[in-house]
């Protein structure tokens, strides 16, 4: 078996339970041809499956937000020559490719039960060959722990068309603000799980790298707020040395893991501080809070650099600092007289930009900054946006919005502007996306 079949094998899953509204505000030009390019969707059908109907309708859904394809839904059956396309047009394999042209596809993915494997098969209909195939061992329920390895299966089958990474095998996890316990969900919107024990009230979650553990702040009734960090596997739960008598805030991991860099309130303002997270200790300052509010920091891909907010200026604008806490500087200002309070700011996956969001005339709205070119692009107008957080492939975006009556999760598609909502029960904050967790 490969190391790409081996991953796949492992991948985790959760249980089927919820479910994803789609909805397109933009879609771009359709154009036959299998030369992947960024901008173009070219038209995909996977091919009808018998017996494999749940690893089917995931794949399906997965191939579909991953927003890289126009994925054309079979009202008919056309698997060989003469079923619904008539004479001619049939390869070799059995699939009837000119039928699948006529509905605009340039791309069919073909899955096949193979004792106890799944084959998996991407045809050129052009061509009229098969382009790539593999051969994958996993569970076909489709159902509990099978779920996350049905997800990286179809990430596999984006990164063999189109050289990218997909977002599939990762989830999203986000305070509930009803029970204010932190819940975590697959990338489709399914396997809706509560991560945090009942009765206990946190907030600002945060993922480790490797997706093993998470960190967040438990609220008290004593008014302290503990960095609290919990496996995620047995729900070991263990509190940051020095966080116990104090009031935490807006906790996250650096890119390997070892480091957690969090906000710590007290009567004179609040600064940011920096732990060893993997031996949970050495607690140390990194910024002065004197009078000012420092918080929600977050590191860059490379751990050199953190980008965070402060008011040290008057209102909350985005700063950046080294790793260590040296060359602070004021990073996106404020575009006066149009804009105010900025929060929430994160570092994309590559490095070259950051997502936050940003008051428009009192409302938050979705904002992203280019590091290179200094330019900033408005992504949301529609009702109040807020609270963004990358995926790791690096073009998709989930933030809160309030645009159906109450705080729900959508994801934007930063390429084509095409919008999801992920439909929760209940009323949504903070959430954090994942990065893969496919090969875990």
């Amino acid at each position: 078996m490969s190391k790409v079949q081996r991953a796949i094998a492992f991948g985790l899953g959760a249980v089927l339970l919820g479910g994803v509204m789609d909805r397109a505000l933009a879609q771009d030009t359709v154009r036959v041809g299998i030369t992947y390019s960024p901008g173009v969707r070219p038209g995909l059908v996977v091919l009808p499956s018998p017996g494999l109907d749940s690893i089917h309708e995931i794949v399906q859904r997965d191939l579909d937000y991953s927003d890289r394809f126009e994925v054309i839904n079979l009202t008919q059956p056309a698997a060989t020559g003469g079923a619904g396309g008539g004479a001619g047009g049939t390869g070799t394999s059995g699939i009837n490719y000119a039928f699948y042209r006529t509905l605009g596809a340039s791309l069919a993915v073909e899955l096949v039960s193979a004792r106890g494997s799944i084959a998996v098969k991407i045809h050129d209909l052009a061509a009229e060959k098969v382009r790539n195939d593999l051969i994958v061992s996993l569970d076909q329920s489709g159902v509990g722990e099978s779920r996350m390895a049905i997800h990286a299966l179809s990430d596999e089958i984006v990164r063999l068309i189109t050289g990218q990474p997909g977002v599939a095998a990762t989830r999203i996890m986000f305070l509930n603000e009803g029970d204010k316990r932190i819940w975590q969900v697959d990338s489709d919107g399914a396997g809706l799980v509560a991560v945090t024990p009942a009765g206990l009230q946190v907030m600002s979650p945060s993922w480790s790298p490797d997706g093993s553990r998470i960190a967040y702040v438990q609220l008290s009734s004593d008014g302290k707020k503990p960095i609290v960090l919990q496996t995620l596997k047995t729900g070991a739960r263990a509190v940051l040395p020095g966080s116990t008598a104090s009031q935490n805030i807006t906790p996250s991991f650096s890119p390997d893991g070892r480091r957690l860099i969090f906000a710590r309130m007290a009567e004179d303002g609040t600064a940011l501080y920096a732990a060893n997270a993997a031996e949970l200790c050495c607690v140390e300052r990194l910024t002065g809070g004197r009078f000012a509010e420092n918080f929600s920091p977050a590191y860059s891909p490379d751990g050199r650099r953190v980008v965070f907010v402060s008011t040290r200026a008057g209102g909350q604008q985005i700063y950046s600092m080294t790793a260590d806490g040296t060359d602070q500087s004021l990073l996106i200002p404020f575009d006066y007289g149009r804009t105010g309070n900025s929060n929430a700011p994160e570092w994309s996956p590559d490095g070259a930009a950051i997502v936050f969001h940003r008051e428009v005339e009192g409302v938050p709205q979705i904002w992203v900054y280019n590091l290179s070119s200094r330019s900033l692009k408005q992504l949301t107008s529609l009702s109040r946006n807020e609270d963004p957080s990358w995926a790791p492939d690096g073009r998709h975006i989930i933030f809160v919005s309030h645009r159906t009556g109450r705080r729900q999760l959508f994801v934007v598609d930063i390429e084509s502007n095409r919008v999801r909502q992920l439909m929760l029960p209940g009323s949504t904050r903070l959430p954090a996306w994942s990065r893969s967790l496919g090969g875990r």
